[in-house]
């Protein structure tokens, strides 16, 4: 099958479309044919060896995928056909894959494939973040990082849908008008976001920070709490290396700083997949959950998706089109 393709790593730079062997799915997979593929940042970091999971070379790139089922095991509730998506750690920007039943969840007749790439895993994470790590309220503040790339403008869809109010911190009035049309009422820009931040919520602080960002946005991002705020710790797109915090700062603030981590609770719980998935599709179906998709390429295109991603152009979601 035609994939695109890692076979040393050093980056985008190396990504070709080769030939991998077909996936063999086991007795408990669901084999799918990819129409369209995800690229999120965890792929350029997987093109580089910097990831945590590090698959043996040569493996396909693409984490989310949306297309439909080729076979699945009896039991599972697919069918043949059926159109779905799933979230992998990687291999969803080739021909088919295999990916285990319970991280295959069915797609709406009314939500496209692109829709369906850019679905799995920016929104399940930031709903994760949102509702489960930061126990989001609604009528609460969430101050958004990152606000025009996928995580962010999922987090401002998310917050907005369960009742509270995002404000997005962007860099570029360009950045700016992604995180409005994705929803966003209120957005400050990423110098002198803290104070602006205190003015939006008459000096109290926000509740909650998606900080996909680290980096020096870090510090300002705690200080930008209200008394009992939480900031989830999400990614750190920066590059700038993992920020630190004197825990005294915590204590007295009664502020808390928490990790979220989806990709490892549902590998430990791999049913809370299809519990998001069921929160999340009246949503979708409403319309208030609609996915921005920043750019589409042809799977041969797909080392320059990693590098709009890299040299941050990258707004919204990328999708890779594989049939």
């Amino acid at each position: 099958m035609r994939a695109a393709t890692v076979t040393s790593l050093t980056g985008p730079a190396d990504v070709r479309v080769g030939d991998l062997p077909d996936p063999q799915p086991g007795a408990d997979d669901v084999l799918i044919a990819v129409h369209a593929a995800g690229i999120s940042f965890p792929d350029l970091l997987l093109s580089r060896g910097q990831y945590q999971v590090r698959p043996e070379l040569p493996f396909a790139l693409g984490t989310d995928v949306a297309g439909t089922v080729v076979s699945a095991p009896e039991g599972s509730g697919l069918a043949v056909g059926q159109r779905v998506v799933a979230a992998l750690g990687s291999g969803s920007a080739a021909e088919l894959v295999a990916a285990p039943a319970p991280m295959v969840l069915p797609l709406p007749d009314e939500v496209g494939y692109d829709a369906g790439a850019a679905l799995v895993m920016n929104y399940l994470t930031a709903h994760f973040a949102l509702l489960r790590r930061g126990g989001m309220q609604p009528g609460e503040t969430v101050l958004v990082h990152g606000a025009s790339g996928g995580v962010g403008t999922a987090s401002i869809q998310v917050a907005k849908a369960w009742g509270a109010r995002p404000i997005a911190v962007v860099s570029t009035e360009a950045k700016a008008e992604v995180a409005r049309a994705a929803g966003a009422e209120d957005v400050v820009m990423l110098d002198g976001f803290k104070d602006a931040a205190k003015e939006l919520t008459g000096g109290r602080g926000v509740d909650l920070v998606v900080d996909v960002v680290g980096g020096d946005v870090f510090l300002d991002s705690v200080r930008s709490l209200s008394p009992e705020g939480r900031l989830l710790v999400v990614g750190f797109a920066a590059g700038q290396g993992i920020p630190e915090i004197k825990v005294n700062r915590l204590l007295l603030t009664n502020t808390d700083v928490r990790g979220v981590g989806w990709g490892e609770h549902i590998r430990r719980n791999p049913g809370y997949l299809a519990e998001q998935w069921a929160e999340l599709l009246p949503h979708l179906r409403s319309g208030v959950i609609d996915p921005p998709i920043g750019a589409t390429y042809p799977l041969e295109e797909t080392a320059q998706a990693l590098r709009d991603l890299d040299e941050r152009r990258a707004t919204g979601k990328l999708v890779v089109h594989v049939r």
